[in-house]
């Protein structure tokens, strides 16, 4: 039993590792866009505007309209 939760406390790392690894590799995939300033704008409007999509969305799914 102790070779089970040795195991699965192995988890959150790979997670972890697995995640930061996509975030470098998207990362170093748009970083020559941010060398011109017109498709530099478009990028930080692009990531702005996912961030107020996902926000409002859950905001909606979860009821949390404040009144």
């Amino acid at each position: 039993m102790q070779d089970f939760f040795q195991n699965v406390s192995r988890y959150p790392r790979y997670f972890i590792t697995f995640t930061l690894g996509i975030f470098f590799f998207l990362f170093e995939r748009l970083k020559p866009l941010l060398n011109r300033p017109v498709t530099a704008i478009a990028l930080v409007g692009l990531l702005f505007s996912i961030f107020a999509f996902t926000f409002f969305t859950l905001q909606a799914m979860l009821g949390l309209n404040p009144v």
